[in-house]
């Protein structure tokens, strides 16, 4: 029996050192996150959350469209994932002994491979880029080919595998050598095809819908990619880390395009009920049985925390909520309210170019304005950096309106919406309210909303 330290208390700790949060981040670990939260206004500080809200210290309520990222896919806290959590620690389990089989990680692969039945197993590791990473060796060794491609402006991760499938130079710029790989443009067949014929493709990985910018596969692009891949030998890959859980309306994104049946899926974020970090991988059986081919290879590919109890539990609480609470219906039903609502603004403002996306999962673009006072400052942003004007958005909707949002990447001049699976029609109410005060605030060609661009420009510039 161990005695209980009389040292450690987490509360006090908080109590004493809390206020410390940006200095200590700025001391110890990415110093330009704090410069850049202090920069646009985000440097806030939320004492507590539920759902899809945070609170500051005044009481002031956000509503959150981030989700962590899309982590969050359940909200924060919820009270079944909770209890799971609380009840998995409270047991003592045998964890990580590595030398036995625990219930909890058959149990978690079972309930994951119901939503896919054409997949056989799984492979639990920690986090998204890791299940990706998982799904390239896997198709690497059993196709026996080395080259992988993606379609440009892809997001698959930031570990080095993983980075080697990334649309985005600014990412992969000063760490090559990567894997050897190669582009396609997202719905491209032709270039898909002549990438094949080369013989040295082992798989095609592709998000169903893009997290960078929203751009959704056309109709058909999978079930086709995937026939040409099969006739040269090669495996599709779907990186369902952000779209799968229900995130577009469907419990995978794929299940969109009729007939797709991808060898490798990748999943995590909401996986995690945001309490402990998961990722998993699904595959074929002959996948794995080729991967793991003999005795002496059974830890030829494994994670120290794979499976850990607290994750399987965190996994089996999620899936039983989304069934419990019709998450996913909940999930396309008011997807299709906002992306409604918003896309009846589109005529009403110039500055407005597109909505698009599936489910909670929603881009809103930005373009070039028809009247000359307008265009004129828009091209001033333009030039300064690309993407400003999306940022000078996303300010105003968390200073003025307490919603927290973010550009859907660097240099894009869009704004993605990936708000906790669980939000209702109030919550869609309160954001296109407070989006149309902000698009009429920008379209009145004055006030603090061009002063802060100027900021920004001045930032931009100091920058090069």
């Amino acid at each position: 029996m161990t005695s209980m330290s009389k040292e450690f208390d987490l509360g006090r700790l908080l109590a004493e050192r809390g206020g410390e949060r940006y200095e200590l981040h700025a001391r110890h670990l990415n110093h330009q996150l704090p410069r850049m939260l202090h920069t646009i206004g985000f440097d806030k500080v939320y004492e507590r959350a539920e759902g899809a809200h945070f609170w500051d210290a005044d009481g002031n309520d956000y509503l959150d469209m981030l989700a962590g990222f899309g982590v969050m896919g359940l909200g924060r806290h919820h009270p079944v994932v909770r209890k799971a959590l609380h009840d998995v620690l409270d047991a003592s389990l045998a964890d990580l002994t590595r030398f036995d089989c625990q219930p909890l990680p058959g149990l978690l692969a079972e309930q994951l491979l119901t939503h896919s039945p054409h997949l056989d197993r799984v492979f639990f590791g920690n986090s998204g880029t890791e299940a990706v990473e998982t799904a390239l060796k896997f198709a690497r060794y059993a196709t026996g080919k080395p080259r992988v491609l993606y379609c440009a402006h892809a997001f698959h991760g930031l570990t080095t595998g993983s980075l080697s499938v990334n649309g985005e130079d600014g990412f992969r710029d000063g760490f090559a050598p990567l894997l050897p790989d190669t582009a396609v443009p997202l719905g491209d067949l032709d270039a898909l095809r002549r990438e094949l014929q080369k013989g040295d493709v082992a798989a095609l990985i592709v998000e169903p819908v893009q997290g960078k910018g929203v751009h959704e596969a056309p109709p058909g692009y999978l079930r086709a990619a995937q026939d040409l891949l099969h006739r040269h030998k090669a495996l599709l890959i779907a990186d369902e880390v952000q779209t799968g859980l229900g995130r577009t309306g469907a419990f995978y994104a794929y299940e969109h395009d009729e007939g797709v049946e991808p060898d490798l899926v990748c999943v995590a974020k909401a996986l995690s009920g945001g309490y402990v970090p998961v990722g998993a991988t699904l595959g074929k059986d002959w996948i794995f049985k080729k991967v793991y081919s003999s005795m002496d290879r059974v830890l030829v590919h494994s994670a120290s925390f794979g499976a850990n109890a607290q994750a399987m539990a965190a996994g089996l609480a999620v899936l039983a909520v989304m069934r419990d609470e019709k998450v996913v219906e909940n999930a396309r039903v008011t997807g299709e309210l906002l992306k409604a609502r918003l896309g009846a603004l589109v005529d009403r403002y110039e500055l407005l170019s597109e909505v698009r996306g599936r489910g909670l999962m929603i881009g809103i673009e930005f373009g070039r304005p028809r009247s000359l006072k307008l265009r004129s400052r828009w091209t001033m942003l333009q030039a300064a950096r690309k993407g400003l004007f999306a940022q000078m958005v996303v300010v105003p909707l968390l200073q003025k309106h307490r919603i927290l949002t973010q550009v859907s990447g660097d240099h894009l001049e869009v704004i993605k919406l990936i708000p906790p699976l669980t939000v209702g029609e109030k919550d869609v109410d309160r954001f296109v309210d407070a989006f149309t005060a902000v698009m009429d605030d920008a379209h009145s060609g004055g006030g603090l909303m061009w002063d802060f661009g100027k900021t920004l420009v001045k930032q931009a510039v100091a920058n090069r």
